[in-house]
């Protein structure tokens, strides 16, 4: 058995750890009350890179996989790796195409990757002169990390220049139409690895509606998607990204996750991130039948070219967020939650909760994630809704038409 030290405390994590658990030893900091099931919990702060190698030396890890971006930010894979343990994350450096939105976009245009037309402003004229440039639809990214939530997608320009004064440095980029896929892939510094492409659900209302959020629901593979589009995506993003970064001399190792709009003018890049996609990675991995720990391991020693195709379950995987009221912005907290058993079909992972003495509660704005799986889309969406339908969580709320395409 592999011993896996894994970082972070979300569903993203809950998922990842499901995934490993049957193949590996799972030490988790500071994990959830779902991870706590899977494996032990320690409370360490994922993002203190001293703190995280102690107690990799301590679980004697084999392996350590780091979910959240801030410690990728932070620089906690640098640590790992100069204490000798084999790391699934990228370095602080690689870790700046989701780290700045700026970075993301001059190592684009350095490789040819298609994505939006920017600019990078730093004052409110700036700001102002590049609304005007673009018109509406604006779309205005927070340069750094946001959680998620640092862009703005509006046709009110006094909104979008008011988020974009509360961010300081912002990228304001032309928008861009068309129905947008995300794909992950995992990557050694040289050879890349597609999973499943997915489609998620940013919008916190049905029918795409109010602010962006983290993300309320996904579902894959994608029924619609043209042929051969993970291939295209391979070799016009994700390969020319990854020998761009060699060539800066900053290897990318890890997941790097295209989040891209099929536009009427081909496929262009809405954004990067240097981890696993939430609430994507919930249904990708549910469909997941290679060993994740095997796939990870090969990644962290730059060994995937040797790794024999993945192999998957058929069917379709959805998942639903259920998220606290008033979320995305003040989520009511430490209301009670009680969960249904977990099927071979559907099942909870759990991403704001925490245990208050006996009671299950929420601790965060997205709080659950919802998995169903079946043979087919349509089925999958059924499963994940039926179950769903039996969590008791009053102060809980969640979109009602994930898994139909948009």
């Amino acid at each position: 058995m592999t011993t896996v030290l894994l970082l972070g405390s979300g569903g993203r994590e809950h998922a990842l750890g499901r995934a490993l658990a049957p193949d590996s030893t799972l030490h988790v900091a500071p994990g959830n009350p779902g991870l706590a099931g899977l494996g032990t919990c320690h409370d360490v702060d994922a993002s203190d890179p001293d703190a995280v190698v102690t107690l990799a030396h301590e679980v004697a890890a084999d392996l350590v996989v780091i979910g959240p971006e801030a410690p990728l930010v932070a620089g906690v894979s640098d640590a790992l790796r100069e204490a000798g343990f084999p790391c699934f994350g990228p370095s602080a450096e690689a870790a700046r195409l989701e780290g700045s939105k700026a970075f993301a976009k001059q190592v684009m245009e350095a490789a040819g990757v298609p994505t939006a037309t920017a600019r990078v402003c730093t004052t409110a004229d700036e700001a102002e002169a590049a609304l005007d440039e673009f018109g509406a639809p604006h779309v205005v990214k927070n340069d750094g990390l946001a959680a998620g939530k640092g862009v703005v997608v509006t046709s009110d320009r006094a909104a979008a220049l008011a988020h974009a004064k509360t961010c300081g440095t912002v990228v304001i980029e032309e928008y861009l139409d068309g129905p947008e896929v995300s794909l992950f892939a995992i990557c050694d510094g040289e050879t890349a690895v597609p999973l499943l492409p997915a489609q998620d659900f940013k919008r916190v209302g049905d029918g795409d509606t109010g602010p962006n959020t983290g993300g309320m629901g996904a579902y894959c593979p994608l029924p619609w998607a043209p042929e051969g589009l993970v291939a295209e995506i391979m070799a016009t993003v994700i390969q020319p990204t990854l020998a761009e970064m060699r060539r800066r001399g900053t290897p990318f190792v890890g997941l790097l996750y295209a989040g891209l709009a099929l536009t009427g003018r081909g496929l262009r890049v809405v954004e990067f991130n240097v981890r696993f996609g939430d609430p994507e990675t919930q249904a990708v991995l549910a469909l997941l039948e290679t060993p994740l720990v095997d796939v990870l391991t090969a990644a962290a020693r730059g060994e995937l070219a040797a790794l024999p195709p993945l192999r998957w379950r058929d069917g379709a995987a959805v998942v639903v967020v259920e998220a606290a009221r008033g979320y995305p912005g003040t989520p009511v907290a430490g209301g009670a939650i009680t969960l249904p058993a977990d099927t071979e079909d559907a099942w909870t992972l759990h991403a704001g909760t925490r245990n208050d003495s006996e009671r299950l509660v929420a601790s965060g704005g997205r709080v659950l994630g919802i998995v169903g799986v079946a043979d087919d889309l349509e089925r999958a969406r059924d499963r994940a809704y039926q179950h769903l339908s039996r969590v008791e969580y009053p102060d809980g709320f969640h979109r009602t038409d994930i898994g139909i395409p948009h």
